[in-house]
């Protein structure tokens, strides 16, 4: 027991740590801070960064609020950022609460509220807008909060997290946070180089245990044996390696149970014996099985939209029901309230009935395809508990908050876009870490449903490791580059895009490569040793017979070449009648021709054979020229398809040959040269003699000093590829502006001085204020003049090309276009093919093409009709439209900016106010009763970004689709 100066030390180190800023936040807490919360928070009162990596509902954002309570006690700025809107919404509701909502902004894509408040909620892509632009709401910025900083690996949009990191002035404290990843401390360690003093905090234990099952048939049985979470599989992996990992014997033997199987059908004799298979459970059946388990709420994961539709349907049919009677009453008055506002024939396009059946049943679907109002509906009965299961793509794992007990998945692999792939050991702990809600669950489940085919042992590998390695795809863009120009030089420009962590990345790779090319330089000198031969130069010798090698086979290829060649050239001389000797193939021997050789990618002719076959031959069925030898006569109406036609052709075949009877007149006027092969044969001839009167070809170790050789030739060939690899790492990101630059150049869009240094041009202006995939095909186009001229509807519909890409195949042309677009898409294509011809020479990324696929739905939503009257023939599902027309304001709103013509300007103003009603606006009061689109001007506030990533519909499995566009240009 300590003494009582101990005691008094002990209290008076309490008080001395109530009057810090830590020690005020934490007496507004109703609950202690974990070690890594308070470490955190410690560095950050220090006047360090902090990155802060831990498991889904760790709590880690408790360290974002703590930099927002620092802010309000230092009198400066709070900007706290958000990948998607929703969790944007979700922390402004959390914020207002605790600061007041007069202290709290928010800024996303069509909500602007109180944007100059001392907190701001946005999501990055807003941020990144407005250090581009230097805008006055920077000033006295003090801390910002980048919330799931793991996004910057997202292929489309993670270079905007670089870039926010890179250019925040050196007096604004960041505070990262990320889901677990492997690479924490190399991600910390780039931080400290472009940010300064960096602390990094990592965090793998999770508050609430997570445990893991496998559901075979009906049967739920433990992945691990002796009561191992997951964490506690992964530290064994860890310490032990994996096969020190016990799976839970019971599963092994269910699940390679051997049974018997049926016999033939319809035999009497005994069955044969053979695996039984095993089913996977009904979804109904699932469900029931959880409920009875007390495993609900649950997330059920399944990698498509539709399957996830399919799935609650299967529930009603069922008749399932996961909520009582005062459940459901409250779930239908609350959708009466939160669709009120929606038209009752758009409800009944947007299958409202079948929907809010199965959540008054507990049961939903959420995925990108569903209307944003129907989304958020789902979210908010779920946090409510009143929604009892979710049918989810992977989008939901992305940062909603939307814990479960419990997390399903249906298959361990999902398609990406291209193919089916296993779902790698980081998004299964992405996926499971929704299970288990800290302070409501004691521990959390994850649940992964059996199928043909799978591996306890591999499944419980899958579980227990923790890789998740985070990767920059950070690669400069049209846009990014004219900004970084325009504000900063060419020169700094190159030492800004060398500071990003896709280089610091490069770099540390290109330190590794060099270590194994010297390695590998030190044994390329030992294999040099061990094949000296005391008679001469090996290394000659060997290169000889390489030579000759390489003469030999290419000679023999060329001679097949020129074999081919006249076989296919005379075939197509041959007519109905001539009778060919046939060396090879199927049925070999005399054929008669019956037909007119077919000419394709290769001939093709017709023949009977001597034994009445039908068949087709082609150049490879011979060994050179094709010439006939004899001749019959073919009936005129011959078609080979009966037996006896093919019989009695056969017998017309022996009898020609029998008689001797002449083949026609036949003249290639073919000059058989082969003076190339003749070339080559001097050539053999002269090496091999060069080979033979080599002093190392009687050398009686020659076998062994190959042996060495061959060993020390493959080496070489993968040193020089590790070279290359260096040289193509060295500066990559630095030389992707410098080939942006030479193609900005041919559109004078940038300009060179006396000196030679690049600088922005007038023509390249407009290219700041556009940012999307096809950023600089519509700066080509408004230049181009392709929107002048065109009334609202129609300047709506123009868009649309450039900022849609279709859920698969995009769509190129129309049969008709809206509003006689025709033409003007002609001339788009026109421009896109030049810039992707000059992509092609400067070896950039191609812009994807042009898509037309939402011309006719937008067109006609702009021009008044009804959602079933848009979507009439497109293909497309609410949620995609929606989402899509969203695409097109904030498009719009860009070129309004962008655009120096006011006509244009007050067109795409009109043009926004055309699209947004409806369905297209209506959304739940989520961000509070001040939220209302467009309150501070603009399209929906002076930093509309919606900042959900490129404008491209989800893909029927797998790919994550939570995103819009990166944002416009703030005034």
């Amino acid at each position: 027991m300590p003494g009582f100066a101990d005691q008094y030390l002990a209290a008076k180190a309490r008080q001395e740590h109530l009057k810090t800023p830590l020690g005020r936040f934490e007496s507004s807490l109703d609950f202690r801070l974990d070690e890594f919360q308070r470490q955190a928070c410690d560095a950050l009162q220090d006047g360090h960064g902090v990155l802060v990596a831990a498991p889904t509902g760790a709590g880690k954002t408790v360290v974002g609020e703590f930099a927002v309570f620092l802010a309000r006690s230092q009198g400066t700025k709070a900007f706290y950022t958000t990948p998607i809107k929703a969790l944007s919404n979700q922390k402004y509701r959390d914020l207002a609460a605790i600061h007041g909502a007069e202290n709290v902004g928010l800024l996303t894509g069509d909500i602007s509220i109180n944007p100059e408040a001392p907190i701001t909620v946005m999501t990055t892509e807003v941020l990144r807008n407005m250090l581009y632009a230097q805008s006055d709401t920077l000033d006295r910025l003090g801390y910002v909060v980048m919330d799931e900083v793991h996004y910057l690996a997202d292929r489309f949009r993670g270079a905007v997290w670089e870039e926010v990191i890179i250019h925040l002035p050196d007096s604004v404290s960041i505070v990262s946070l990320s889901a677990t990843i492997s690479n924490a401390e190399e991600f910390g360690q780039w931080l400290d180089v472009v940010r300064g003093s960096t602390r990094v905090v990592v965090s793998e234990h999770r508050p609430v245990p997570l445990w893991q099952h496998a559901l075979v048939g009906s049967h739920l049985y433990d992945l691990f044996s002796d009561n191992t979470t997951i964490s506690r599989a992964a530290d064994i992996v860890r310490r032990e390696g994996a096969d020190s990992l016990s799976v839970n014997p019971d599963l092994l033997r269910a699940t390679s149970r051997r049974g018997y199987g049926r016999g033939k059908r319809g035999g009497r004799g005994p069955h044969r014996p053979g695996p039984q298979r095993i089913r996977r459970a009904p979804r109904p059946v699932v469900l029931r099985e959880l409920d009875s388990a007390g495993l609900l709420p649950a997330i059920y994961f399944i990698f498509s939209r539709a399957a996830c539709d399919d799935a609650v349907s299967q529930c009603i049919d069922a008749d399932l029901r996961l909520t009582d009677q005062r459940q459901a009453q409250l779930i239908r008055a609350y959708i009466a309230e939160a669709t009120a506002g929606v038209e009752l024939k758009d409800l009944r396009v947007l299958g409202f009935d079948e929907w809010r059946e199965g959540l008054t049943r507990g049961i939903a679907s959420h995925h990108a395809g569903l209307l944003p109002l129907f989304k958020e509906i789902v979210e908010h009965l779920f946090s409510e508990g009143l929604v009892k299961v979710v049918f989810a793509t992977e989008t939901l794992s992305l940062g909603i908050n939307m814990p479960a007990r419990s997390v399903v998945l249906e298959k361990l692999a999902k398609f990406n876009g291209e193919q089916h792939v296993d779902i790698s050991p980081g998004e299964y702990t992405q996926l499971t870490g929704r299970a288990g809600r800290r302070g409501i669950d004691v521990e959390g489940h994850a649940v992964v449903l059996w199928n043909d085919g799978m591996d306890a042992k591999s499944i419980a590998g899958l579980a227990s490791r923790r890789t998740y390695p985070l990767y920059s795809s950070f690669k400069p863009t049209y846009n990014m580059s004219v900004n970084l120009l325009s504000q900063f030089g060419a020169e700094r420009t190159r030492s800004i895009l060398e500071s990003s962590f896709a280089q610091f990345q490069a770099d540390r790779s290109v330190v590794s490569l060099a270590g194994r090319i010297r390695r590998q330089e030190k044994a390329l000198a030992g294999y040099e040793r061990s094949m000296t031969c005391h008679l001469g130069n090996y290394v000659e010798y060997a290169d000889l017979k390489y030579r000759l090698n390489q003469l030999e086979k290419k000679t023999s290829r060329d001679r097949k070449l020129a074999n081919r060649s006249a076989a296919e050239e005379t075939l197509q001389l041959l007519l109905p009648g001539d009778i060919v000797e046939v060396p090879w193939g199927k049925n070999p021997g005399p054929a008669v021709v019956v037909a007119k050789p077919e000419l394709g990618a290769s001939v093709r002719v017709s023949v009977v054979t001597m034994s009445a076959h039908l068949r087709h031959v082609t150049a490879r069925d011979f060994s050179g020229e094709v010439e006939p030898v004899s001749r019959a006569r073919v009936p005129k109406h011959f078609t080979g398809r009966t037996p006896q036609e093919r019989r009695d052709m056969s017998s017309r075949i022996r009898d020609s040959l029998a008689e001797q009877r002449p083949p026609r007149e036949f003249s290639t006027q073919r000059q058989r040269t082969f003076a190339t092969v003749d070339e080559d044969r001097g050539e053999i001839q002269r090496l091999r003699g060069l080979v033979e009167t080599h002093p190392c070809h009687g050398c009686s170790e020659r076998e062994d000093h190959a042996r060495w050789f061959h060993r020390w030739t493959k080496l070489r060939r993968e040193t020089d590829s590790l070279r290359r690899q260096v040289d193509s790492r060295t500066n990559t990101i630095a030389q992707r502006f410098e080939q942006i630059l030479r193609l900005l150049e041919e559109y004078d869009y940038v300009r060179r001085d006396r000196a030679g240094e690049p600088g922005l041009a007038p023509d390249g202006e407009p290219l700041r204020k556009l940012y999307g995939e096809r950023d600089l095909l519509i700066s080509l186009a408004l230049n181009a003049g392709y929107f002048e001229g065109l009334d609202s509807a129609a300047l709506a519909a123009a868009m649309t090309p450039l900022i849609f890409a279709g859920k698969r195949d995009e769509t190129v042309f129309l049969r008709k276009y809206p509003a006689d677009l025709g033409e003007r898409v002609t001339e788009l294509h026109g421009l896109w093919s030049d810039l992707t011809s000059a992509e092609r020479r400067h070896r950039l990324p191609e812009t994807p093409v042009p898509d037309v696929g939402l011309m006719w739905p937008l067109y006609r939503w702009a021009r008044g009709g009804s959602l079933a009257r848009s979507l009439e023939g497109s293909g497309m599902v609410a949620g995609d439209f929606v989402r899509a027309a969203k695409q097109t304001i904030d498009a719009l709103d860009q070129l309004g900016h962008a655009t120096e013509d006011p006509q244009l300007r007050t067109g795409a103003e009109a043009a926004v106010r055309l699209i947004k009603r409806g369905v297209v606006v209506h959304e739940l009061d989520s961000a509070g009763p001040a939220a209302r689109p467009g309150e501070d001007g603009g399209t929906a506030g002076s930093w509309s970004a919606d900042g959900e990533g490129p404008p491209r519909q989800e893909p029927e499995a797998g790919e994550s689709s939570e995103t819009t566009s990166e944002g416009e240009e703030p005034r």
